[in-house]
C-alpha cells in the first residue's frame, strides 16, 4: 500500500497546498511566525501519514504516527483561527479550509480506529 493512494493523504495534501497558496498573501511580518507555522503544521499531517504507512507492521506505531498527524491537523485549525481573526482571509475561505481540515481529521480517526482495513495486523 502506498500512502499516496490513501484518501486521507490526498485530502491532507490538497489542504496543505491550499494553505500554501493562501498564505502567500499574508503580510511580510508574519513570514517567520504565522505563515511558517501554518505551512509546517499542514504539511506535517501528510508527512506523519506517510510514516504511519511505512510503520504499519506494528499497530502501536501506526496509531502513534496517525495521532501525530491528527495533532498537526488540529494545530492547523488553530492557525486558521488566528488567520481569520487577523483578517488575512475572508469568511468563505476560512469556512472552506476548516471544513477540509475537519474532513481530514475524520479520515485520520477512521484510519486509527480501523487499522486492519489498511493492512495493519496486530502482533500475536
Amino acid at each position: 500500500m502506498s500512502f499516496k493512494t490513501l484518501g486521507g493523504y490526498k485530502k491532507a495534501f490538497s489542504l496543505a497546498m491550499r494553505v500554501f497558496e493562501v498564505s502567500k498573501a499574508f503580510p511580510r511580518e508574519e513570514t517567520y511566525s504565522l505563515t511558517d507555522q501554518i505551512r509546517r503544521s499542514s504539511r506535517s499531517v501528510c508527512a506523519n501519514m506517510s510514516e504511519a504507512c511505512r510503520k504499519r507492521r506494528y499497530v502501536k506505531h501506526w496509531i502513534s504516527k496517525l495521532t501525530d498527524s491528527d495533532g498537526e491537523n488540529s494545530e492547523t485549525l488553530v492557525w486558521l483561527d488566528f488567520v481569520k481573526a487577523s483578517k488575512y482571509i475572508n469568511e468563505e475561505t476560512y469556512y472552506q479550509l476548516t471544513e477540509q481540515s475537519e474532513e481530514v481529521g475524520k479520515l485520520i480517526n477512521y484510519m486509527i480506529n480501523n487499522p486492519g482495513k489498511f493492512g495493519v495486523k496486530p502482533l500475536e
